[in-house]
């Protein structure tokens, strides 16, 4: 007669041993984080079940970077070992769960056994790494803790960040009013990813980047953005500087292009860039190649101006025959600026407020539309009248793309516009 014990297929409803020694000697002083990596990860090697760190994180609502701080940790501590897959890259690994009973108390590996003492004792005994944690408690102004004491290792160890660009780190952080070892470390990592090994480079390295974000600050005012930029907007406006060769005052010159169109946007500002480059470099624009694109953008410039004056005179003559016209408009000038200051407040009325504005503009137009009406005017006619409404005579569409009057822009009109 045979024996048989059903297998239970939910892995979830198994038993996963963990040894005393462990629970005594190791989880007391060890961060928790690390500690539910530890757990985590010994349960699918007991079921010999592979998992990734990123599964690992995920299951954790954990960073992915906190994964391997804890194994680097754990290594430190002798109770995992990292088995190298490809010594080219330092985070293909796999992990060894150490016989905690077997490191203390078994010949084979006896005289391998790492105890926590012992190991800091000697991270400890690096003179340049006892620099680096005395400057840094200088600059934090308090002791560092075990658990920040391991997450500034595993710079060195998991990111070959040197102690200089560390402490370096450290004071810059600390300068913006960032204290939180988070944030201190992903600035140190992200600096040590880009190849920054001293602080020369990373002095450098910040002085470039401060001169970019004033440049992307300076572009954006003149959009009218209240935003930061994002990576794409940064690469476009990069090429402007780097490869293009613009000054700024140039690029906010063709900033200032966006003023007639409803959705200002940098790829509007980017074709208008891009044309000034083409010409710089030679190359005709639009369907006259005796033409050139500062020719044309002149042209419209002129017209523009133009169209302007053309409607003053008509909102002048308006004035002129019905007086009243003008005191509306004023009024509504100001009740428009109220609304703003009204929208920014905090009174409690606000919303009351914006209703009554708002219901006093609607009567000033009825009352602005049937005057203009009543006396013979157009509603229309004190607007700009552009040639062209789809660009409104600017050469270039919202979508940043050449309209198709620009095309049609000859030396014989630009010398009718000059007569």
């Amino acid at each position: 007669m045979g024996f048989k014990r059903e297998k239970r297929k939910d892995y979830f409803l198994l038993d996963t041993s963990v040894e005393n020694i462990f629970i005594n000697e190791y989880m007391v002083s060890a961060p928790g984080e690390f500690v539910k990596v530890y757990m985590f990860a010994h349960m699918y090697s007991c079921l010999e079940t592979d998992i990734t760190n990123e599964d690992i994180a995920k299951h954790l609502g954990i960073d992915h970077e906190d994964v391997l701080k804890a194994w680097t940790y754990w290594e430190r501590m002798g109770v995992v070992r990292k088995i190298r897959n490809n010594p080219d890259d330092k985070f293909d690994y796999d992990i060894e769960f150490i016989s905690l009973k077997e490191q203390l108390y078994g010949e084979k590996t006896k005289a391998k056994s790492i105890t926590v003492e012992s190991n800091v004792n000697s991270l400890m005994s690096d003179k340049e790494i006892q620099n680096m944690f005395t400057q840094i408690e200088k600059i934090a102004g308090k002791v560092i803790s075990g658990t920040e004491m391991m997450e500034i290792l595993s710079l060195i160890n998991d990111f070959n960040a040197a102690p200089e660009v560390i402490v370096y780190g450290y004071s810059y952080c600390v300068q913006k009013k960032k204290k939180n070892i988070k944030y201190i470390t992903a600035v140190i990592k992200k600096w040590a990813e880009e190849g920054l090994t001293d602080v020369i480079a990373v002095e450098k390295h910040l002085s470039e980047n401060d001169k970019k974000h004033h440049l992307y600050k300076r572009v954006f005012q003149a959009l009218g953005f209240a935003r930061n930029a994002t990576e794409e907007e940064k690469r476009i406006i990069d090429t402007w500087f780097e490869t293009m060769g613009f000054s700024l005052d140039k690029v906010l010159t063709a900033c200032s292009k966006t003023s007639g169109i409803s959705s200002p946007n940098i790829n509007y500002v980017n074709k208008i860039l891009i044309n000034w480059y083409e010409e710089q470099n030679g190359k005709s624009s639009g369907g006259n190649k005796e033409l050139t694109t500062g020719d044309i953008m002149k042209y419209y410039d002129a017209l523009v101006r133009k169209e302007e004056e053309e409607a003053q005179q008509r909102r002048q003559q308006v004035y002129e025959k019905v007086p009243r016209i003008k005191e509306i408009e004023d009024e509504i000038s100001t009740q428009s600026k109220e609304i703003s200051k009204i929208i920014i407040s905090d009174r409690a009325d606000r919303k009351q407020a914006l209703e009554e504005i708002r219901g006093r503009l609607d009567s000033l137009n009825m009352e602005k539309a049937f005057l203009l009406t009543d006396n013979g005017f157009e509603m229309d006619f004190m607007d700009i009248r552009y040639r062209c409404p789809k660009c409104k005579d600017t050469g270039m569409l919202e979508t940043g793309e050449k309209c198709q009057c620009f095309r049609e822009i000859t030396k014989e009109k630009i010398s009718l516009m000059n007569q």
